[in-house]
């Protein structure tokens, strides 16, 4: 099998983000993550710190994905939704490509040439890189990730119906605690 795209699909603090750029790098294709805050930003007129907020976390929860929509039952997460999927159906179009995050697996599951990779590790592995590579406080850091997986689940709930980190939705789990970052690099650029 041959794979043009990549999705990397991560539990907060996972070092699922390195990887993918990682990925990206040493097989010499783009990685998107930024890029797409700031194509969805572009397209929706709203703010880029909104659609980092907003573009794959519920606002807390079910009943933060409730709140805060009109008569309609629409809402400004809607918008951004809406706006980021135009954007990876239209990057996975472009050529070969890792996708960092945004429902990206789900959006691209039918495509026989997208690889979906889940990155996951232990409470204690995930707490020492929050706190030693994206500067955390120390105080409660597994507080922290259970929030930021909870909003992530209930995201990818709400516009998928699809429960996420469940192994179906995926072509490979990896344990970025055990295995560590360059070893799941190279199992991807293996794969692929």
């Amino acid at each position: 099998m041959s794979y043009k795209i990549i999705t990397i699909s991560r539990q907060f603090g996972s070092g699922g983000r390195t990887i993918g750029k990682e990925v990206a790098e040493r097989l010499n294709i783009p990685c998107y993550d930024a890029e797409i805050i700031e194509k969805t930003a572009e397209k929706t007129s709203l703010a880029p710190e909104f659609i980092k907020e907003h573009g794959e976390y519920a606002v807390s929860g079910w009943l933060g994905m409730l709140c805060g929509r009109d008569y309609n039952g629409h809402s400004f997460q809607d918008d951004v939704w809406n706006a980021q999927r135009a954007i990876i159906l239209e990057l996975a179009e472009k050529g070969p490509c890792v996708i960092v995050g945004r429902c990206a697996d789900y959006l691209l599951r039918d495509r026989k040439d997208c690889l979906k990779v889940f990155v996951h590790s232990d409470m204690k592995s995930r707490e020492k890189r929050i706190v030693e590579v994206y500067g955390e406080r120390e105080e409660a850091p597994a507080k922290r990730l259970k929030d930021k997986d909870k909003r992530r689940s209930a995201y990818y709930h709400f516009y998928t119906d699809s429960d996420w980190g469940d192994m179906n939705n995926y072509d490979i789990t990896l344990n970025s605690g055990v295995l560590g970052i360059v070893k799941c690099v190279d199992l991807i650029c293996s794969i692929y």
